[in-house]
């Protein structure tokens, strides 16, 4: 380090709170994680733990994209169930 310059400041670390919170909406059991890892990366920042604030963030994005896929899969899975459920109840109606 040169003297008369400042300590380098590390990168802030992404905590991924939001992509945890919407991942909620979507599958809230692999959510869950994510919010509980998400809500650990600025406490590990305060305490100077830059390596667990960054393992922290890893562990919360890679729940919610988990999250976020089994969700958006299981939604289009029941909405493709529905609208075939109604294209074969309306095709096998007789008529009098």
């Amino acid at each position: 380090m040169q003297p008369g310059y400042p300590p380098q400041q590390p990168a802030p670390v992404d905590n991924n709170m939001t992509m945890s919170i919407v991942s909620i909406f979507l599958f809230w059991p692999l959510a869950i994680p994510a919010i509980i890892n998400a809500s650990k990366v600025n406490p590990l920042l305060q305490q100077g733990d830059y390596a667990g604030a960054q393992a922290a963030a890893a562990e919360s994005k890679k729940w919610s994209k988990w999250a976020l896929i089994v969700g958006i899969v299981i939604w289009g899975v029941t909405i493709l169930c529905c609208l075939a459920s109604f294209a074969l109840s309306g095709s096998t109606t007789n008529s009098l």
